[in-house]
């Protein structure tokens, strides 16, 4: 018995000896973010990947939503990679023609179509920093929707797929909508962040454009001194935001997906709200020591 009892305060004295958990906060934060999913009105799904030690937050993260404009990171992606093996320049142009033009969110549907063109560049940033939907379907039509699906399939994210042209309100009646599950939107961003899709290059390239500051929920809560490369999206009943934000020494991937959604203005304010919570989370722990300890932060050694 008195060797059971020492063995026993040598167990709890061991325990007592440990860190604090960070795992305790880590639990709060899925609460939270749950009671906003269990109350949203709609169906809602997040990815929430931390780079550093690749923990997940999962809600509904391997169901198939709609990705609005959130698709467009996959186009931008095949045209970084075509113009990095040759097929293409971004200096090449295209011309805008009134058969290419099309509704919803930009400014070329406006352009009229005698004369106007475009780099392949510049339309990538329309596409990405106003969401264009002239110039997202005007690359499509270069691109290749094939070729855009394989390079995403290359990298293991066959659940992401472009399978229409932006307001195809045909194609939408048909069921074939562009889709994705949360944890491979969130897996792809974080691809980008560490340099593995198609090349370093390529990734930085694609970061930088996303990058670009627009109208987005991600963003809306989060210090605007914060960096973000993100792409927003929506249709009627659907609202989404893919995003990486770049904490010093605690960056995370975050991927919000809704759908059969009611007001979309709550949808975009549930999303901007899970995206604040996770920034304190990741924030807190960027200064913390094992013990959660709060130091500055150029005593913290880097993250690998």
């Amino acid at each position: 018995m008195r060797r059971l009892a020492l063995v026993l305060l040598f167990l709890v004295n061991e325990a007592a000896a440990q860190p604090a958990s960070s795992d305790l906060v880590k639990q709060r934060l899925h609460r939270s973010i749950e009671e906003i999913a269990h109350n949203f009105d709609g169906v809602m799904g997040v990815a929430i990947l931390d780079l550093k030690t690749g923990e997940e937050i999962l809600i509904n993260g391997e169901t198939t939503f709609p990705t609005g404009s959130s698709i467009k990171i996959p186009i931008l992606i095949e045209l970084h990679r075509q113009a990095a093996t040759g097929p293409l320049k971004l200096s090449d142009r295209l011309a805008i023609n009134s058969r290419q033009q099309v509704g919803g969110s930009g400014i070329l549907l406006h352009f009229g179509d005698q004369g106007s063109d475009l780099s392949l560049s510049d339309l990538s940033i329309l596409m990405i920093a106003l969401s264009d939907n002239t110039a997202t379907n005007m690359l499509i039509d270069h691109l290749g929707m094939e070729r855009i699906n394989k390079t995403i399939e290359g990298l293991g994210l066959s659940g992401i797929r472009l399978q229409r042209k932006m307001i195809d309100l045909s194609a939408m009646a048909r069921g074939n909508e562009n889709i994705a599950t949360p944890r491979q939107a969130a897996q792809l961003l974080e691809m980008l962040s560490k340099g593995r899709v198609i090349s370093p290059e390529v990734s930085a390239a694609v970061l930088k454009t996303l990058r670009i500051p627009k109208s987005s929920p991600i963003p809306k809560l989060i210090p605007v001194s914060t960096s973000i490369a993100n792409k927003p999206g929506g249709v009627e009943g659907v609202a989404c935001d893919w995003g990486l934000v770049e904490i010093p020494n605690r960056p995370f991937a975050i991927a919000v997906m809704t759908t059969y959604n009611g007001e979309s203005a709550s949808a975009d304010e549930a999303i901007a709200r899970i995206a604040r919570m996770a920034y304190d989370y990741f924030s807190r722990l960027a200064r913390s020591t094992p013990y959660g300890a709060r130091v500055p932060m150029a005593l913290i050694p880097p993250s690998r």
